[in-house]
């Protein structure tokens, strides 16, 4: 891939506006990899929504990621792994934020062991409820 250009990350803005991704490679073409944290059942929804975008394709790996999506709940024993495959993403990336739980604990947020989002220990570009 010769080329990528993701946008910078921005406060405000409006909920449905999504943020003008695209990575041109070499040849033309638009080339989008991801990183599934999938972690519990929002990792289902992520799992269905990219499922045509990523048929024919061997599993992602983190060398050749450009968006990082943790969708679930993030236990604080869990933290340091999630962590660690974030930084062993390279740089440019996108960490996407799928769900209540991912966002904020979600029904779990009570709990002893549950991290209250993914916020507390990544950056976090984007957000979805």
């Amino acid at each position: 891939m010769a080329a990528i250009d993701l946008p910078a990350p921005r406060a405000g803005g409006t909920a449905g506006a999504g943020p003008d991704v695209t990575a041109v490679d070499g040849g033309g073409g638009i080339s989008l990899r991801v990183f599934d944290a999938g972690l519990a059942c929002c990792a289902v929804e992520v799992e269905a929504a990219l499922r045509r975008h990523l048929a024919g394709r061997d599993g992602a790996q983190t060398s050749v990621v450009h968006v990082f999506v943790v969708a679930g709940t993030v236990t604080d024993k869990l933290a340091p792994h999630v962590l660690k495959a974030y930084q062993d993403t390279p740089e440019p990336r996108r960490v996407l934020s799928f769900g209540a739980c991912a966002n904020s604990g979600g029904p779990y947020w009570d709990s002893y062991c549950v991290t209250k989002g993914v916020d507390q220990f990544i950056p976090v570009d984007v957000y979805v409820p």
